[in-house]
């Protein structure tokens, strides 16, 4: 049995508040309008969609124009779903435009009654939410950044919970405290939200023992530094060990574009023990963080997490595969539209982003699910390549030569798959206008990763690579820059279902696809109809 959520999402007012999952059925309502903050809402721990598989719910998964079209202004729509065999930190944000840049809070789903952690229960559990911040309309800047072609304006601030911390003018005196006593064990729940960047994430002095990604329960492992890719969330065990006193918790990006400008500001809180002097009358201790660039750190970490087999949800990696597919995944460029100036590299066409040289496009008038739904024509295709159009050294710089290369036409073209098949994705980073990590997200399912690796994927010798046995299990998967990542899944879960890079900048621009999902042979595998009150366009 699944717990029932109910999410009543309107166009008024802001609204966030704290939010377990453990009853049966839980509602909350949400009134969503334009406003102005000089910091984000404080405990912002309730929610919507984010890793949430919405099986046989794909109606409130909220894509827009994938599952949905958007909400009007004074209109309303009421998400219901089942939370079905799953458990951990999840967490919310809008899907239209930039709007998650404020829009966004944690979803904590904790095990049923009856069920215990695979791990020592913490004293305590705490939500922690990396945001972004910037001075300025969101929706705004974007639009302009899409009109000129060019990328988004970077941020002027990085969060946590809410607060830019002290390295900031704005908030010298303000930042994120988290009291501790000594001897404690706390559960941190991490979260990216950042819009457009990955993240480091240290405690000065402090250790911390990874025990889930992206809800799905891991070996434990200890580290120092946490990559969280945007999109993703970790969940560690902080023990207060060290002496009484105050230290800094900070994040800062991970930006692995060579060349490309980035928000290099800090934010930071502050973890302060109990019995401990004013943290403002003795300096806290301050982490040292890996450089913007440390592709090594990066790697270590996301490479040396691996699945808790037999624990809670756990599921073994599907070993027959029905449907093979080598997607290279990067920047591109299109065509400056006549009587427009357009900015982009090089001066004179427009920055955009594919998946195997397809440029995505959402429809305009219906929604991808609708259009499944009702078997309407004319809105999608089912002809995404299941390789390249043309083969070429992906990672190598000097591709930018061939000028023909770089341009991706746009499309609507999706994958279409029989319930219940086996897809293995390999993502291939490529060189295109640049390399860098990309978050690759997917909705409706999770994934084993079975494989990372820098370059080229070489199915000779990297196929002997895949972990078969504990891989660990995500949602979403930062591509290694200049590199690949090999993921596995289940498709079934009838639907559409959305996969795009999780970077805002990337994914207007055509860093996405999406996957049709054929119903099953039963009523219990097959789509149910709409809402009454699903949005109309």
């Amino acid at each position: 049995m699944g717990r029932l959520v109910f999410l009543f999402a309107s166009s008024l007012l802001l609204m966030v508040a704290a939010t377990t999952v453990s009853a049966a059925i839980v509602e909350h309502s949400f009134n969503v309008m334009d406003s102005t903050f000089n910091h984000f809402p404080l405990e912002s721990h309730a929610g919507t969609r984010h890793g949430i598989h919405q099986m046989l719910s794909a109606w409130a998964d909220g894509p827009d124009m994938i599952t949905q079209c958007p909400i009007r202004p004074g209109n309303k729509y009421t998400y219901k779903f089942k939370i079905i065999r799953q458990e951990g930190t999840f967490w919310w944000h809008s899907h239209t435009s930039t709007l998650r840049a404020t829009l966004y809070g944690a979803i904590i789903i904790r095990p049923r009654a009856g069920n215990s952690y695979p791990f020592p229960k913490p004293y305590r559990e705490v939500p922690i939410l990396l945001g972004e911040w910037w001075n300025g309309n969101v929706v705004d800047m974007a639009n302009q950044a899409l009109a000129h072609g060019t990328g988004p304006n970077i941020s002027d601030a990085y969060t946590i919970n809410g607060w830019p911390g002290d390295l900031y003018q704005c908030s010298q005196n303000q930042m994120y405290k988290l009291k501790v006593k000594q001897g404690k064990t706390y559960l941190l729940r991490i979260t990216n939200a950042a819009v457009d960047n990955n993240l480091f994430y240290k405690i000065a002095n402090h250790k911390m023992i990874v025990v889930a990604v992206d809800a799905r329960y891991t070996n434990p492992y200890v580290t120092d530094v946490l990559v969280v890719a945007s999109g993703q969330t970790i969940d560690v065990l902080l023990t207060a060990d060290q002496p009484i006193g105050s230290y800094y918790m900070a994040a800062r990006a991970y930006a692995s574009a060579a060349g490309l400008e980035f928000d290099s500001t800090t934010t930071r809180g502050v973890i302060v023990y109990e019995g401990a002097p004013s943290w403002t009358s003795r300096t806290p201790l301050m982490p040292v963080l890996p450089a913007f660039n440390d592709t090594p750190t990066a790697h270590k970490f996301s490479t040396s997490l691996t699945a808790l087999v037999g624990g809670p949800h756990w599921e073994p990696v599907p070993l027959k595969v029905d449907h093979k597919m080598f997607v290279t995944v990067g920047m591109a460029l299109d065509v400056c539209p006549s009587n427009t100036t357009c900015q982009g590299p090089p001066v004179g066409a427009k920055l955009s982003a594919s998946m195997n040289n397809v440029s995505f496009v959402p429809p305009s008038s219906l929604s991808l699910l609708q259009a499944f739904f009702f078997n309407v024509g004319g809105v999608y295709t089912t002809d995404f390549p299941v390789k390249p159009p043309v083969q070429f050294d992906y990672t190598n710089p000097s591709i930018n030569g061939d000028l023909p290369l770089l341009f991706a036409p746009k499309g609507t073209r999706i994958t279409k798959l029989k319930f219940n098949s086996t897809v293995e994705m390999v993502m291939q980073n490529t060189a295109i206008i640049g390399a860098e990590n990309h978050p690759m997200h997917l909705h409706g399912f999770d994934f084993h990763v079975l494989a990372q690796g820098f370059g080229n994927f070489n199915p000779a010798t990297d196929t002997l690579k895949y972990n078969l046995f504990n891989p660990q299990i995500r949602h979403t998967i930062g591509v290694p820059v200049g590199g690949w990542a090999v993921i596995r899944f289940v498709a079934n879960n009838p639907g559409v279902w959305f996969m795009h890079c999780h970077f805002d900048a990337h994914l207007p621009i055509g860093l996405a696809t999406s996957f049709v999902v054929e119903n099953g042979p039963t009523p219990e595998t097959t789509l149910p109809p709409p809402p009454v009150d699903l949005p109309q366009c």
